[in-house]
């Protein structure tokens, strides 16, 4: 893989490169500068955070880095959350400009879908017979975006879950009795800002979607009828089977290719850079970046 030069640096060939992270500021469990610092003592040398629906983190991210002089680039990204055929499908954008006019009402319009959609959450869960779940589960996004996650941590600490995926399971999962269906944009609205924004559409974790592959091929294609560019084809926890059919995509439909953990926080399942090797046949996504010669 030769050394790619972008607007604002050079990914190198041997490179390490982490295109999907989390901080508190959505439902990650570090602040911005603990993510960084753990970027760092994993020897990334490229880090996009990209969280749900926000770019408040970016900033923060990027005054760390300059202050303490650290030896990692920083990729402006956002995760936008989408709806197509009763899925919630998530979309990111890479090397976007986080000030763009059309980014910032599309954030806007996201926040308020989020904020209403935990309302009616928390509202439900009331009726379960759970208390003060929702003023909880805002307590712990803070000033970031309120998630589910957030509700599943509140049931966990609450001692009504064992876990925070039986909380998905029991009762704030799609088809549960705490479920809300969310008021998300449209994949074509996302992919259209994100470019609008400057910035790379890259579907997320295409592997995580419950769909069939033949479901997950029709995604593919409206997603690259849209002008998406690229897929997130390389996770830390991928087998064999799911590796070449996301490659295949990719070549099929002569699409992009990025790699990202995921990061939320520690786990041994897990972590930032993990089992993140892009395929010798694959173009990755950041030779999109390359300006104009």
């Amino acid at each position: 893989m030769p050394a790619m030069s972008t607007g604002n640096f050079t990914v190198k060939e041997n490179s390490r490169v982490d295109f999907h992270s989390h901080t508190n500021c959505s439902d990650g469990g570090l602040s911005p500068q603990e993510l960084i610092e753990r970027a760092v003592n994993f020897q990334i040398d490229v880090l996009a955070i990209t969280d749900h629906d926000t770019t408040s983190a970016l900033s923060i991210a990027r005054s760390y880095i300059l202050e303490k002089n650290l030896p990692i680039t920083l990729i402006d990204g956002i995760e936008i959350s989408t709806s197509w055929q009763g899925f919630e499908i998530h979309i990111v954008g890479l090397n976007i400009d986080e000030t763009h006019p059309a980014l910032r009402q599309l954030i806007e319009q996201q926040q308020l879908a989020r904020e209403n959609r935990a309302t009616a959450i928390g509202e439900k869960l009331t009726k379960v017979g759970f208390t003060e779940v929702y003023q909880q589960a805002k307590q712990l996004a803070g000033q970031g975006s309120i998630t589910r996650a957030h509700f599943a941590k509140v049931l966990l600490q609450q001692g009504h879950v064992s876990n925070l995926q039986s909380a998905f399971d029991k009762y704030i999962g799609k088809g549960k009795r705490a479920y809300v269906k969310p008021d998300w944009c449209t994949v074509e609205h996302a992919v259209d800002v994100i470019h609008q924004a400057g910035g790379s559409a890259v579907m997320a974790h295409p592997v995580r979607y419950d769909m069939t592959t033949k479901w997950l091929r029709r995604l593919v294609l409206q997603f690259k009828a849209a002008g998406g560019d690229g897929l997130e084809i390389v996770l830390p926890q991928m087998n064999n089977e799911q590796r070449q059919l996301m490659l295949s995509f990719c070549l099929e439909y002569d699409l992009l290719a990025s790699m990202g953990s995921d990061f939320h926080y520690p786990s041994r399942w897990s972590d930032l850079g993990r089992n993140l090797v892009m395929p010798e046949q694959a173009t990755p996504v950041w030779q999109q970046w390359q300006p104009n010669p």
